[in-house]
This record gives structure tokens, sequence and C-alpha cells, in this order.
């Protein structure tokens, strides 16, 4: 069925200001170098000043980053990986195609994400490592967390791709974990043009190979009489517990790093405007039991997406009413990633996770995003209080 909307459900979340975009167009004409340069150093300069963390790497995306994060993990295919089903498909596949056994965690029914006793349930002599999705822009129960990895001696992994710029008693997100990544898609409350990713390590011998890692291998200029002899750079495959890890190229242009150098200081900004919005949409429904929101009025969640469970199995009536009545395109967002076929014909098609069943089938996501007019609000609300009533 085609059909304009009147407010689309959005591939971007937010605009570029005009500095942005002459920095973008100065670099396109006059820099030596679109990739690799120094641009790169400032956007992860950048990036280690906001989150107050030692080594930032910019990655092509989050999933490249989640790729260079399940190589550094070293698994075996005995080992396994704790990863909840109900998040989007690259936070498991890269630890899937490293070797590793992902042992599905349910969520958390009220906050939509794992915290500490759904993930205890699934820990074994095999868990190597954990990973926690931050999902919707929520920042999970990371200190409680946090200790029972450590009880365990478990590896700790941010799924930070909807929370930058949220934090928990004064930490940020992304600052918790051994490893964390970060997404700048082009839905994100902050886009490198498009694609786009960062991947923080606390380890200083990760930090010291994942340039190679990300970089074809390259291990810098050598100390030789000639710059041409044997290259201008060498090639080697990093070892890391005694074992060879293969070099990717998941580099990150200079536009785009140049880009996120100066948007990233307006993160905490957007991440308000999105919050305050959010709240005032959540209280004006107040009064419709209908629609179960998370409500978070503080700087522990962004609202990447705004999203509700719908009672009663009426989830598939009221998005449709939307769209045919209103003109309205809401989502259903994540689907459970035991269902998916790429991980049944991997043996991973069974999981014990009720509260992810129950919420995916009755979920929608409202559309959602920075550059939205405050008329545009208006009438979703008003929509949605009309439907609610009709139902």
């Amino acid at each position: 069925m085609n059909k304009s909307f009147k407010i689309p459900f959005k591939g971007r979340g937010h605009s570029y200001s005009q500095e942005e975009i002459d920095l973008v167009s100065e670099i396109m004409r006059d820099s030596d170098t679109l990739t690799q340069g120094k641009y790169l150093k400032l956007f992860e300069q950048k990036y280690k000043d906001f989150l107050g963390v030692d080594y930032t790497f910019a990655m092509s995306s989050a999933t490249s980053a989640l790729e260079i994060a399940a190589q550094l993990l070293c698994l075996s295919d005995k080992d396994e990986v704790i990863i909840p089903s109900h998040t989007y498909t690259s936070t498991a596949y890269p630890f899937v195609k490293k070797g590793g056994k992902v042992v599905w965690a349910d969520i958390d029914f009220e906050s939509r994400v794992v915290n500490a006793e759904t993930i205890k349930s699934k820990i074994t002599n095999k868990t190597k490592a954990v990973v926690v999705v931050h999902l919707y822009g929520y920042l999970a129960d990371m200190p409680e967390i946090m200790q029972l990895c450590a009880d365990n001696n478990l590896v700790l992994i941010e799924d930070c791709a909807q929370s930058l710029g949220t934090s928990l008693d004064g930490k940020r997100a992304g600052t918790f974990g051994d490893m964390s990544i970060f997404s700048h898609h082009s839905q994100k409350n902050i886009s490198t043009l498009g694609e786009g990713g960062v991947l923080v390590v606390k380890n200083p011998e990760h930090a010291q190979i994942v340039p190679m890692l990300r970089h074809n291998g390259h291990i810098g200029y050598q100390d030789q009489e000639h710059y041409w002899k044997p290259a201008m750079s060498n090639v080697d495959f990093p070892k890391l517990n005694g074992i060879y890890i293969e070099p990717n190229n998941y580099c990150l242009g200079e536009p785009q790093c140049a880009v996120g150098s100066m948007i990233i200081d307006r993160v905490d900004e957007v991440n308000l405007l999105k919050r305050s919005r959010a709240i005032q949409f959540i209280d004006h429904l107040s009064q419709f039991e209908q629609l179960v929101f998370h409500r978070v009025d503080n700087e522990r969640h962004n609202y990447q997406h705004l999203v509700a469970f719908v009672q009663n199995d009426k989830r598939d009536q009221f998005i449709n009413k939307l769209f045919i009545d209103k003109g309205i395109q809401c989502v259903v967002q994540y689907y459970p990633l035991h269902r998916y076929p790429y991980y049944e014909k991997h043996g991973l098609g069974t999981a014990d996770c009720p509260n992810t069943e129950l919420f995916f089938d009755n979920m929608v996501s409202f559309p959602f995003y920075e550059t939205m007019r405050d008329s545009e609000i208006d009438y979703m609300l008003e929509s949605v209080i009309s439907v609610l009533k009709s139902i």
C-alpha cells in the first residue's frame, strides 16, 4: 500500500549546522587526505574528553567496532557470550562469526534492557563475556552488572549505539565496560554523515593493536634509512593471547571525523531536547492506561527512540489506525534475535526470554527525531489520543 505520511518514521535523526556543512566542503576541496588524517585524531581526542577515557578509535560503523571487540575476545567454539535477544542484530552476529556461542538474556520488562538478574541466570563455566545494550537510549544498571562480571571473571562489553551522552551517578555510558561501542548511524541523535562508530577499550594491549585491526594490519613507519624500502608502512597480523588476529578495513573518512568532532559538542543539547519532548508526550498521555511508557526524567535516558507497550493486544490496530486515519508512520522494534533464520541456522533459535517476547509482540515506536516541529509533536499527540479513545 502506497501512502504519503504526514509524519514519517525518518531515517535521519538530526540536522547539520551551516558551520558543519562548510567544514565538510572545505575538506572536500582542500584536504591533502580524505582518510587517516588530522580530523581522525581530533575526533578521537574529543571523544576521549567527552567520556573521560584513555583509548578511543573511530570506526566505519558500530558494527565494525563490534567486529573488532569480538576479535579481541579470542573466542573458541566452547566460549559463551551472553547477549540480549531484544536488540539490533549487529550486537550479536560478530560474536557468532568469531566462533562464540551466544546465550540469549531476557530484558527487564519495565526498563526494556537487561539487568544483573536477567544476566545471572545465564552464566555458566563456559561464559567468557557479557554484552549489555543500552537500548532506546536508557543506560542499564551498570554498577550491579559490573560487580556480577567481576565476581565471575567475565569481560563486560557495552553496546552504547543508542545511549551516547547518558550517565548514571556521574559516569557516562561507555565508561563502565572493558570495551564499549558507539554508533553514529543516520538515525542516531548525532550522526557522522550517515555511518560511523567508535570503539572504546580499557586494556592498553588492546589499544596498541586496534589501529592495526582497523587499517589492514599496517604497523606504521619503520626505522629505516629509506622510507620506500620496503614500503611506506609495514603490514603484519597482530597477535593477542598467542593467537594471530586478522586485520580489517574499518576506517572512517576525514569529512565524517570532522563533523563528529564538531557535533559531539552538542550531544547534551540534543539529548535534553529529545528527553524533554518525550517527557511532555508521556505525561500528556498518562491518563491512558493502554500505553505503557518508560518514563525517566534525568540524564540516564536520551530517548533515542520513543517507545511504548500497547495493552490488550491492540498494538496492530493502534498502528494501523494511526497510519490509515492520521498519516503517522509508527514501527515495531526489535525482532527477537532468536527468531531470525540466521541464528536458528546456527543452533541459536531457542531462548527463555518471556519479557522480550511479550514486549516485542506489543510494542510501538513513534516517529521521534530532533528536527520534528512542535506542530508535528502536537499533531501526533492529538492523533494518539483520538485513536486510543476509538479503540
